[in-house]
């Protein structure tokens, strides 16, 4: 069969260009959409069997060479043809040596603009649940890890300063509760983009008595597009996959940053495992902790596709334009590489071995009671300004001194307004969480609420 001819149709004399050919091409990247679009073409065909565009047995010959075709592409034995542009006209042309002329009453009531965006919706349902089981794996491996070290103590940090004391498991706990938003994110996105846009046509529909939903309820989409010029133009549900692995991706990077920071021997917070480190070239000792800065990095990445599919979308007229072939890398780059780096995390943290020691002796330094004392001068009475200014103030002369909180004699206690044996047990780091009993805070009964919750909540999802 003449591909170019196949492709281009009877309204051109002659062939393209070789280079405009190649540039205009799409089916180097969208075959991946092959699966996708032969469940769109039978249960498009099934639909014409149904109303009586197609008999019977021109059904099962259809769906004879469908499965042919399948059968090759799994095997590798697809010959994939530029000259046909794209993954749809690949397909059709192979299906139409296969079983005949037949093969052509499939493209009827249909064209390539809502074959596509079926295609991709469907892609993206199935892309999408892969995303929540990897962000399911990661949450798992964080709740583990939380209850594996309930009783680890750390400095809190803010802007990058010891702070207050929390516990190792609710500082794992906060990186889930984001993954968890995540997930709801993704999840939020696939309802919303999972209608049928088969059967609005190439913008206005088709003149052919066609089941819409039928076609709908066997591909697995919860009802079909209610405009049809929609249908075929709309990419904001791709817009907003990548924007849920945009906002994945940035979060995920807060995660390997810290734990680039804690790996470094100025932290020695954990220790990542071998496998997911490298060496250098040059210097035998070093073991980098090169996975997480992939993740970090590649957080520009899947930004950067999300910014490129908006930039094609965004002056766009209704319906369909050539622009929108633009959509598919981005997508499936973005989906790709955030699968990567959940997958990625998931077992650094799994294999990750935290530090105790190191955290604890962290602890000693930074004046993380002061906060403490503050409070308990407000308990006494104190407005929490007053309070503020003189923890200050003290703190100030202690550094001055080299001193720290604990090293206060009773009549400094005294003198700061508070009994000493009471202050000298409210500033002991493990009597410092435990007085932050309310819902979302650091006492021991309350991260082991949050990891059952955690744990449940997951399990539900």
């Amino acid at each position: 069969m003449d591909g170019t001819q196949y492709s281009w149709g009877g309204r051109f004399s002659s062939a393209p260009e070789a280079i405009v050919q190649r540039f205009n091409a799409s089916v180097a990247f969208d075959q991946r959409l092959a699966p996708q679009d032969l469940a769109g073409s039978r249960a498009h065909a099934r639909m014409l069997e149904s109303v009586g565009l197609l008999s019977a047995e021109e059904l099962a010959r259809l769906l004879g060479g469908l499965e042919a075709i399948e059968g090759e592409i799994k095997a590798g034995q697809f010959q994939w043809d530029e000259a046909l542009e794209d993954v749809h006209m690949n397909i059709e042309a192979r299906l139409v040596e296969l079983v005949g002329p037949v093969g052509k009453k499939l493209h009827t009531a249909r064209s390539r603009n809502d074959q596509v965006a079926t295609d991709v919706r469907l892609f993206i349902a199935e892309e999408g649940a892969r995303l929540i089981a990897s962000l399911a794996r990661l949450r798992r491996a964080l709740i583990d890890a939380a209850a594996a070290h309930v009783d680890v103590l750390l400095p809190g940090y803010t802007h990058l300063q010891r702070a207050q004391p929390v516990r190792l498991a609710h500082h794992l706990l906060a990186h889930e509760a984001r993954l968890q938003r995540d997930a709801g994110r993704v999840r939020d996105a696939l309802r919303r983009q999972n209608q049928s846009p088969l059967g609005s046509g190439a913008l206005s529909g088709t003149p052919h008595p066609i089941d819409r939903q039928q076609a709908a309820k066997t591909m697995g989409f919860d009802t079909v597009t209610s405009n049809s010029l929609d249908a075929v133009a709309a990419r904001d549900h791709l817009l907003e996959v990548m924007a849920a692995c945009s906002i994945a991706s940035v979060g995920l990077s807060r995660l390997a940053e810290e734990l680039v920071l804690w790996s470094s021997q100025e932290f020695g917070f954990v220790r990542l495992a071998d496998a997911y480190c490298t060496g250098s070239s040059m210097m035998p000792q070093k073991k980098n902790p090169d996975m997480p800065e992939l993740i970090r990095g590649k957080t520009g990445r899947v930004l950067g596709d999300f910014v490129a599919l908006a930039v094609a979308e965004k002056a766009l007229p209704l319906a369909y334009n050539k622009d929108l072939q633009e959509d598919k890398e981005p997508l499936f780059d973005a989906v790709d590489t955030l699968r990567d780096c959940l997958d990625v995390m998931a077992g650094t943290i799994a294999t990750a071995q935290f530090q105790p020691e190191a955290m604890a002796e962290a602890l000693a330094d930074g004046f993380l009671e002061a906060t403490e004392v503050a409070d308990l001068l407000v308990a006494s009475g104190l407005p929490f300004r007053e309070a503020h200014h003189r923890v200050g103030t003290l703190v100030g002369r202690l550094v001055a001194e080299n001193r720290r909180i604990p090293d206060l004699s009773d009549g400094e206690w005294q003198a700061l307004g508070l009994a000493p044996e009471t202050a000298r047990a409210r500033v002991q780091a493990e009597a410092m969480i435990e007085a932050k009993t309310q819902v979302g805070a650091v006492a021991r009964g309350r991260v082991l609420e949050a990891i059952e919750q955690a744990s449940q909540s997951l399990e539900a999802e």
